[in-house]
């Protein structure tokens, strides 16, 4: 029957208002014969108190939770190996970047090189490849517009609940628009959540007696106030991580002094804010060969470096300490200060770039003060010793949490619990289907692994295309094995207090999450996908 033209202007009207509310997105494509909006009875759904969620349920190949590096690089990916598939990327905050746009504290930048931290597909061009946080913005910024990845992502969009259905085949998200209660449902034959593995919203705060009576600043990095005025002011930055180590020799040019203040010492590495041989090459060579050997370079001293502090912990110690001594001169009490207990890679080194903090030491616009804290006073930090450090500010830089999952997560009505997990090659996990997650290197820049993760996620939706499959699930049945920490290498604070909040391996192939690169190479780009572990089926 041909439509009536107030009839044709009511129907537009109507997909014009769900296209505005965000359940319909007509820039997003599928593929031919697939629905673009499919109604569900579980998007009326809802709790008492709480608006409902709306219908229709606006549908995607791959649902991609987070905009930062790893949601930015998986969007990047499908865009290249799999062109025609339909995908969005949902971001709780209101802008993409992910770690580097929600720190804002003074000297943030990166603690790994940009030709191996940045994406195997996009060169890095600028000079200092130790970045700031400004600079990898712009460089995540380009790559969203090179790849035309704008119209993908929905910003203030958090997702609550993901349920997989075996009897659909896919996954139904339930997520929170803005800072209201207004809920809808997005669905998905594929999930990949690049959200890392850190719980932003609060990091880790140690009970610290008499932080109330503080009558000057506490400052948080991951809240830090935007116009934190500390110029001539005395600061205490209680930590010894990276983001103190940042923080210490960035504040100190402006502040009238700071102080660091540790429980015990980190082991620090020194080198260049600007990698000289890859300036070289990069007017040597067209950009995407010198980038691509320069990466090559870079893995192989990331790789060699960290063996050697495996296989010769007490030399990789001594030159650790030559380091320091080199940057803060003999007289410098390195032993105490700057000589842990555990050997190196037992927790993470710090990357000292120039070693700035060794040159604000050494200056004296900063101080390191290793020692315990008796309590908190009015207008300082009392020692365990009976010493009073004076502040007008005091940053605590003690770490964050691990937190894995960020929403709620059923498998066909059953609830799934991180702990209960066990992970397949370290990116999947067992008897949870269609689900790829990103968990970077410990010991090597995070999108090595990243990169890698994303180019066999896209050889398992081909091989899916091409077997007519609806799912990929890694079952566990009939296995055996010891089950170990996800993470093994580190024995940092963070992640003993994590450890229940996070999936396991087994001591066994493919159970293992083996955090090596080289190996990853081989298992990612080259290992068998239908090997008798990872089970694919067609829709019941």
């Amino acid at each position: 029957m041909p439509r009536t033209p107030w009839l044709h202007s009511v129907l537009r009207g109507a997909r014009a208002t769900l296209t505005s509310l965000g359940t319909i997105s007509p820039r997003l494509g599928t593929p031919p014969g697939s629905p673009h909006a499919v109604l569900s009875s579980a998007a009326l759904a809802h709790t008492p108190g709480e608006r409902p969620v709306r219908s229709p349920v606006e549908h995607v190949n791959v649902l991609i939770i987070g905009a930062g590096v790893s949601g930015i690089g998986a969007a990047c990916h499908l865009r290249m190996r799999t062109p025609g598939r339909s995908f969005a990327i949902l971001e709780a905050r209101e802008k993409l970047g992910g770690t580097w746009d929600l720190f804002r504290y003074p000297g943030i930048r990166s603690d790994s090189d940009m030709y191996t931290f940045g994406f195997a597909f996009k060169p890095w061009v600028e000079e200092r490849d130790i970045a700031t946080g400004e600079a990898i913005l712009r460089y995540l910024h380009e790559t969203v517009e090179e790849y035309g990845l704008r119209e993908a992502i929905r910003y203030r969009h958090t997702v609550e609940k993901v349920s997989w259905s075996s009897d659909d085949a896919r996954w139904v998200a339930t997520v929170r628009r803005g800072e209201a209660d207004e809920r809808f449902q997005m669905s998905a034959d594929f999930l990949v959540t690049g959200t890392g593995y850190y719980d932003y919203d609060k990091g880790h705060q140690p009970d610290f007696p008499g932080l109330d009576e503080f009558e000057g600043d506490v400052v948080y990095p991951q809240h830090w106030p935007e116009h934190l005025d500390y110029k001539g002011k005395r600061v205490v930055v209680i930590g010894s991580g990276a983001t103190a180590v940042t923080l210490v020799p960035s504040m100190a040019h402006d502040a009238a002094h700071v102080t660091m203040l540790q429980r015990s010492p980190t082991y620090m590495y020194v080198r260049p804010w600007v990698d000289d041989a890859a300036v070289l090459l990069r007017k040597l060579l067209p950009s995407k060969l010198a980038y691509r050997l320069t990466r090559l370079k870079n893995v192989a001293l990331q790789r060699g470096v960290y063996a050697y502090t495996q296989l010769a912990p007490q030399r990789a110690r001594a030159m650790l300490r030559e380091m320091a001594e080199e940057g803060l001169g003999p007289d410098f009490d390195i032993d105490r200060h700057f000589t842990p207990e555990y050997d190196p890679w037992d927790q993470r080194i710090c990357l000292d770039p120039d070693g700035d903090l060794f040159a604000a030491l050494r200056s004296g616009s900063a101080s390191v003060v290793t020692a315990t804290i008796d309590r908190i006073t009015k207008d300082g930090i009392r020692l365990s010793s009976g010493e009073t450090l004076a502040a007008d500010i005091i940053v605590s830089a003690t770490g964050l949490e691990l937190k894995f999952l960020k929403f709620e997560m059923e498998v066909d009505g059953r609830a799934i619990s991180p702990s209960d997990l066990v992970t397949y090659k370290g990116v999947m996990c067992a008897d949870v289907p269609n689900w790829i997650f990103v968990f970077g290197y410990t010991s090597a820049s995070w999108t090595l692994k990243a990169d890698l993760v994303f180019e066999y996620l896209c050889r398992v939706l081909k091989h899916m295309d091409d077997g007519g499959f609806a799912y990929a699930v890694p079952r566990l049945r009939g296995v055996g094995g010891e089950r170990r920490p996800f993470i093994t290498r580190l024995k940092s604070g963070y992640i003993a207090r994590g450890a229940d909040r996070m999936p396991a391996q087994l001591d066994r192939a493919p159970w293992l999450n083996h955090d090596e690169y080289l190996q990853d190479i081989l298992l990612f780009r080259r290992g068998k996908l239908d090997d008798g572990t990872l089970h694919f089926a067609r829709k019941r």
